[in-house]
């Protein structure tokens, strides 16, 4: 779809949501700690509903707290996470003489958030708040849309009888609750954006465009060449970002946190046997990816509908790993939730948190214990620019998922044709051959459940 039509179906689609009153018969909303103004409650197309309080930290920038997800299959309200925001962004210059910790030196928030303007919030709608300053001055800083995201699912069912072969086709285009904001930190300009799926996923990003910083320039090792032929070579560097997610799974807290590693396991008939181990995390610590490792944070008293304990897994995608900190080489810390851990580096000292400049290292180098995990991300971008960054540079993204495991009994999007299919229930005897089962086709062992 090309930007003119995005855009286009976009507007259509916010201005048919953000309108529309709540249907009779809903379920009682949850009490969020904030006023109206600071409250996002939207229902997408597909009977999703997310509800949430949003506010501007001077520091962090755009932060979400208490965040809410019903869909029509489940549609009593159930939380998700506490809070999500921006922890650190790192941007170290590969000639090693500039380095700079944007948020504790700058911050989104304050002076350096912008006022939506033009085709800042095309589509959408733009919400009034204070910047986190403390200035009584309210600006138009956030903005809030529903967005199509794509091809949703897809399945076509296939039926024998006596007339012969019949068919259903299930088929539903999904849609995003987008919130964003943007801050100017000197040439470069950052989108701050959270992308809330109608499947219950939660996708934290954060975009760069603006301009190159101009008078960096730098040796072909460690530059590249922009404008008429060679004389000048941009500098490259990097974009290390950190987040900060605090789950609150159904409102319970005390979520588990799990590590899963796939690892071959012999041969089989006709391939390679894998295996899939669970290792618990119960002491803080520091982690990185490995081939087929992931995570998962586990809610330890909230289970759906089929017993199963509710959760969500982290996943990465695209990331530079920058080695030139110990701070910066895990993909992920695990932390016990304490209220002086603000962010991930250059934390500064004040009357109730007196211990200056520690990093997410320092937070678990005690491996406390968690009964309140806390999560931080790092996802790196390398930098090395281009002719077409200029001018204004295309943006440029870097973040994370965090999927929904098990946290419904099926697809939250499921049709109601679909309803009766969960579980594995046993074909109905059809005279049409059927397809062999690969060997390959191996449970996951009972070890790697919740």
């Amino acid at each position: 779809m090309s930007y003119r039509k995005l855009v286009g179906a976009t507007a259509l689609l916010t201005v048919a949501l953000l309108g529309a009153a709540v249907p009779a018969g809903a379920q009682a909303a949850p009490a969020l700690p904030c006023s109206a103004a600071s409250t996002v409650k939207e229902k997408l197309p597909n009977g999703t509903t997310w509800q949430l309080c949003w506010r501007i930290h001077d520091k962090a920038g755009l932060m979400l707290e208490k965040v809410f997800v019903s869909t029509k299959l489940n549609p009593q309200p159930v939380q998700v996470l506490d809070s999500i925001r921006l922890a650190q962004l790192h941007v170290p210059y590969d000639t090693g003489d500039m380095e700079f910790d944007d948020l504790t030196d700058l911050g989104m928030g304050g002076y350096f958030l912008e006022t939506l303007d033009g085709d800042d919030c095309q589509g959408g709608s733009a919400r009034v708040g204070s910047d986190g300053s403390g200035d009584p001055q309210l600006r138009k800083v956030l903005c809030v849309s529903a967005e199509p995201s794509g091809l949703a699912y897809r399945g076509r069912e296939q039926n024998w009888d006596e007339n012969g072969e019949t068919s259903v086709l299930s088929s539903k285009q999904g849609h995003d609750l987008v919130l964003r904001t943007i801050s100017k930190l000197s040439w470069y300009e950052y989108v701050t954006e959270f992308r809330l799926h109608d499947d219950g996923q939660i996708s934290a990003r954060l975009g760069a465009t603006g301009d190159l910083a101009p008078e960096t320039e730098a040796d072909a090792a460690r530059g590249w060449p922009i404008g008429k032929g060679a004389d000048y070579k941009a500098t490259m560097h990097y974009h290390n970002a950190f987040w900060r997610v605090d789950f609150n799974l159904d409102g319970k807290g005390g979520e588990r946190v799990d590590q899963y590693d796939t690892t071959l396991d012999g041969r089989g008939e006709m391939t390679a046997k894998l295996k899939t181990t669970r290792t618990a995390i119960a002491k803080e610590g520091t982690f990185s990816k490995v081939n087929q490792r992931w995570w998962r944070v586990t809610s330890q008293s909230s289970k759906n509908t089929d017993g199963h304990p509710r959760s969500y897994e982290l996943v990465t995608g695209g990331d530079d790993r920058y080695e030139g900190h110990p701070e910066t080489k895990p993909d992920v810390t695990f932390s016990q939730k304490n209220p002086c851990d603000k962010y991930a580096s250059g934390n500064a000292s004040d009357p109730e948190c007196p211990v200056d400049n520690r990093t997410v290292l320092d937070f678990v180098k005690d491996k406390e214990k968690m009964t309140d995990p806390v999560m931080w991300v790092r996802v790196g971008f390398h930098h090395v620019p281009r002719d077409e960054d200029q001018s204004p540079m295309p943006m440029h993204w870097q973040g994370f998922d965090l999927v929904p495991r098990d946290f419904t009994a099926m697809n939250q999007l499921t049709p109601d044709e679909r309803a009766g299919e969960n579980g594995n229930p046993q074909p109905e005897p059809s005279d049409e051959p059927s397809e062999p089962v690969p060997s390959s086709a191996q449970p996951v062992p009972s070890g790697a459940g919740g």
